[in-house]
């Protein structure tokens, strides 16, 4: 049976991390939020579920009668499946907290046009939104890539020995998102961080990967998604 992936209809957002990893392995799954009356569908799944396993919000992914949600827990359970985990135990645990260091970083990315509330339009908190960008670009930007950075340097070219993970592919995306968001905060990202550079073209050269970044199945950036590009957030890193 195909996997059925559940997100909203026209974002990348926190689904296109389980697409690309499901897009490297070439596995059949169903983008429902591409089908017609995919968010009710999704919506009426999300109150029928019920126990342990209803979603709190998407994405979520139906394998039979599981479902699974929360991107890192998503990708936890489909990585070995897929090829894209460590058979290692111990490894497979580490792919596992360093994507859940790309959620924290996928939030802060998320709270610099919405630092008080996701309920508010972003036009209600444009000045919050200022500052909380440019600390951001100044503090936390540095704060992770160099993590990662510094990671993949006693490494093998991947995040976890010398095969790519699902964690990679997520790092990818974070890139491109942030570089998306803060082009000019990110100008000089091949340059400081080389690693990342390295890792970002090995991913984006990828057979699957890249028919896939060609093809009408990768929903575009854009400004109702996580990372979004407004001139006035973005700055010159420091």
């Amino acid at each position: 049976m195909a996997y059925e992936l559940y997100y909203w209809d026209g974002l990348q957002g926190r689904g296109e991390f389980v697409r690309l990893a499901l897009e490297e392995a070439g596995a059949e799954y169903i983008d429902r939020a591409r089908q017609p009356d995919g968010t009710s569908t999704m919506m009426r799944l999300m109150r029928e579920t019920k126990g342990a396993m209803r979603p709190f919000a998407p994405p979520f992914l139906k394998d039979g009668k599981v479902i699974v949600s929360q991107v890192a827990n998503i990708l936890f359970y489909l990585g070995p499946k897929l090829g894209l985990a460590p058979k290692d135990e111990a490894l497979r645990h580490a792919v596992n907290a360093l994507q859940l260091t790309i959620a924290d970083l996928v939030a802060e990315a998320h709270d610099t046009h919405h630092p008080i509330s996701g309920g508010l339009y972003y036009e209600d908190q444009k000045d919050a939104a200022k500052a909380r960008s440019s600390a951001f670009i100044a503090e936390r930007i540095p704060k992770y890539l160099g993590h990662f950075a510094e990671i993949l340097q006693h490494g093998e070219g991947w995040l976890a020995g010398g095969a790519l993970s699902y964690a990679d592919l997520s790092l990818f995306q974070v890139i491109e998102g942030l570089n998306y968001a803060f082009p000019r905060a990110m100008k000089g990202f091949a340059t400081d961080y080389p690693a990342l550079a390295t890792l970002r073209d090995a991913v984006r050269e990828r057979p699957n990967i890249a028919r896939y970044l060609g093809s009408d199945r990768r929903i575009p950036f854009n400004e109702s998604g996580i990372f979004r590009h407004y001139p006035e957030l973005d700055q010159d890193a420091p």
